[in-house]
């Protein structure tokens, strides 16, 4: 997990200006009304929402603004169709890129992407064209750690495949429906416990040169500022965040 770390993800996300956390609650709020479309309105028996009321909270997104997603979702105070969509292309220098999207109008959202990839020296392929170099995996990220050797006996004992340090916090990777239980348990033996959820595991990351390198970050940052883009995922080298 050294290239693209969610844990570097979260801390760019909590510095955010206000309008671009507002556009994160937008993200989080398509993400519930689509689960529970799917699952639901109540988190006891959808895991999956429950899952992503965690992460909005982790997001600072207030109380108000989740329930009134799960209303809206269950039809109390009427809303819209999401569908999702995932885009797969390259980046500059050969990287790869899988972008997923919520969106009501997928013309639009294609044209999106497409434009995104393309202003950045990237270009959109077919389906599958870079996803069997990814694996769908669960992500623990967890700080404030004393000891991260107890850590990684703990993490393993409950189940988890691999542990990486990275620098202010430990990454937990996990089989892909196990990041819930491995972090109620570790947040129960009093571990900080700050982000559970999955994400697209590159089996092997690339590194770009400086010039490669910023272009490629303005391609990333062009597709997430995307209303319907969800998560963007790659296997590019990034440097950590000061």
């Amino acid at each position: 997990m050294s290239g693209h770390s969610k844990w570097h993800n979260i801390q760019a996300k909590k510095g955010k200006t206000d309008a671009a956390r507002g556009k994160i609650f937008t993200k989080i709020g398509r993400e519930i009304a689509v689960c529970v479309k799917a699952g639901g309105p109540d988190p006891n028996v959808n895991s999956k929402l429950k899952d992503i009321i965690a992460k909005a909270k982790q997001n600072n997104m207030p109380n108000d603004n989740i329930e009134r997603s799960i209303k809206k979702a269950s039809g109390e105070l009427g809303g819209v169709n999401y569908e999702a969509s995932t885009y797969e292309g390259y980046g500059v220098g050969g990287s790869a890129v899988i972008v997923e999207c919520l969106t009501d109008n997928k013309n639009r959202t294609a044209g999106d992407v497409r434009h995104a990839f393309d202003k950045h020296g990237g270009s959109l392929g077919s389906t599958n064209c870079v996803s069997y170099l990814f694996k769908r995996k669960g992500v623990v990220v967890v700080v404030d750690v004393e000891d991260s050797e107890m850590l990684m006996l703990d993490a393993i004992e409950e189940g988890a495949v691999d542990v990486v340090e990275d620098d202010d916090a430990v990454e937990i990777i996990t089989e892909p429906n196990e990041h819930t239980k491995i972090s109620e348990s570790l947040q129960a033996k009093g571990y900080n416990v700050i982000s559970a959820e999955t994400a697209l595991v590159p089996d092997l990351y690339v590194d770009l040169d400086e010039v490669q390198l910023g272009k490629f970050q303005r391609m990333v940052e062009a597709l997430e500022d995307l209303d319907d883009v969800q998560e963007v995922y790659h296997n590019v080298n990034l440097p950590d965040e000061e």
